[in-house]
């Protein structure tokens, strides 16, 4: 059978080898738009990951453009890998690592969900519910309405953040 690549809502389970449930302490977020090109990169990531090696008390969550909608997915979380495209004016698959302490650290310039997504965290410290934040941003130059497909330059990045988002996760999962 096939499955369409965006064929389920916020929260729903996509893969087959499901991963994580809720209240696991880390939760890997995928966010983007699958039919703006290179902006979906952080789905297309999250689609990876779910052919990895589960990882216990980590869940896989595709957030889509959710934002706000999101805040209840982030409870019982300690700590939150999120996934995003970004226009911050780097060469298209430049990969960058940030910690932001909190909402104010986070940069300007991701996907077309940018608003939505400070909202969503804004509104997890407000109620005392923010978990650390590890976030991968994949630079990105054009945005292509529908299209599912990644440049070349922004797929070529893919497996450097599954790999390194796999590690992250299984190391903070071990962590106290």
């Amino acid at each position: 059978m096939i499955s369409l690549l965006d064929s389920t809502l916020v929260g729903e389970g996509f893969s087959a080898l499901r991963q994580g449930t809720i209240g696991d302490r880390i939760l890997i977020l995928g966010v983007g738009n699958l039919l703006m090109g290179d902006e979906g990169v952080g789905i297309h990531i999250l689609r990876q990951l779910e052919h990895e090696r589960p990882v216990a008390g980590v869940r896989l969550l595709d957030g889509g453009t959710g934002g706000v909608n999101l805040l209840t997915e982030l409870d019982g979380a300690s700590d939150i890998v999120m996934i995003d495209a970004t226009r911050d004016g780097q060469p298209a698959g430049t990969i960058t690592f940030l910690q932001p302490g909190f909402v104010g650290e986070l940069p300007r310039g991701l996907g077309a969900h940018d608003f939505g997504l400070k909202d969503l965290f804004a509104a997890a410290a407000l109620l005392g519910r923010l978990p650390r934040i590890h976030l991968y941003t994949i630079s990105v130059e054009t945005v292509h309405p529908m299209c599912i497909e990644l440049s070349a330059a922004v797929a070529a990045a893919v497996p450097e953040v599954v790999q390194t988002v796999h590690a992250l996760a299984a190391r903070l999962a071990s962590g106290p």
